[in-house]
């Protein structure tokens, strides 16, 4: 694996995935963006692996796009290159069997923003803080917009849109943008605790319940029922979910070797 992204495994079914271009803030260069790709396929063929915790090394989570990089090969074919080529990454994250935590450390700006609404689920630093700031250099943060959409409501994402302003971690905690906020020197230990939670449930359900997820929440009410009724039905014919019931009837705790 490149030297960009660093794997680690923390405990059995947990790894984290630590950016690590400090001295870049962690932009995403075309280098950057195809070490995350490279990590995340190999997650998603590595069964052991239930939960994954997406951090980042230095000061900055994440600053976004490359500008310099940009800048040096300006052509309409190369940015729309480059954004198919961040847009692969962020729906590499999206369609990742496991569940993404993003673990928010320092600024989260522009497409770095984007990246913490692309995970799903996410836990802040209390001094953490979120923009999309393309506005402010006359580049109105489009592909982040997806996201942050996605995650907020659309006054408050048009507000960061067009505004180019930060806002605080709480600010972030309460529009939707993350989960949690804890002290920053207990921020990898939240997470971790966050991820410990899910680790506990059973792994088809998670794998089955995120892809649904996804799927039903972008299309009708009618279709997204449907989807539902059938990865219930196709749940309730694993043997964990079938445990569970059965346990429950029983009350009992679910024997489950997962």
């Amino acid at each position: 694996m490149s030297d960009l992204v660093i794997r680690q495994d923390v405990k059995p079914g947990l790894i984290r995935l630590t950016l690590n271009r400090p001295d870049a803030f962690n932009a995403l260069s075309e280098d950057m963006l195809a070490a995350i790709r490279t990590a995340l396929e190999a997650i998603a063929r590595d069964e052991s692996v239930k939960v994954v915790i997406l951090a980042a090394a230095g000061k900055a989570f994440c600053a976004g796009h490359d500008l310099k990089e940009m800048r040096a090969a300006p052509s309409q074919d190369y940015y729309e290159g480059l954004f198919k080529q961040c847009t692969d990454v962020m729906m590499g994250i999206l369609r990742l069997p496991q569940p993404v935590i993003a673990q928010v450390e320092g600024v989260a700006t522009a497409a770095g923003c984007q990246l913490v609404a692309m995970c799903d689920l996410a836990v802040s630093a209390d001094s953490a803080r979120f923009a999309v700031s393309g506005v402010n250099l006359g580049l109105f943060c489009s592909t982040p917009s997806v996201a942050l959409s996605r995650n907020i409501g659309r006054k408050e994402a048009l507000y960061m849109l067009l505004t180019g302003e930060f806002i605080s971690a709480e600010q972030a905690q309460q529009w939707g943008l993350v989960n949690e906020v804890a002290p920053h020197a207990e921020v990898a230990q939240a997470t971790e605790a966050l991820a410990e939670k899910i680790l506990k449930k059973p792994d088809p359900a998670l794998r089955l319940g995120k892809r649904l997820f996804y799927e039903q929440v972008e299309t009708n009410i009618e279709r997204a029922y449907e989807l539902a009724g059938q990865t219930m039905a196709c749940n309730m014919m694993d043997e964990t979910a079938l445990e569970g019931v059965q346990a429950f009837i029983d009350k009992r705790a679910p024997n489950w070797s997962t």
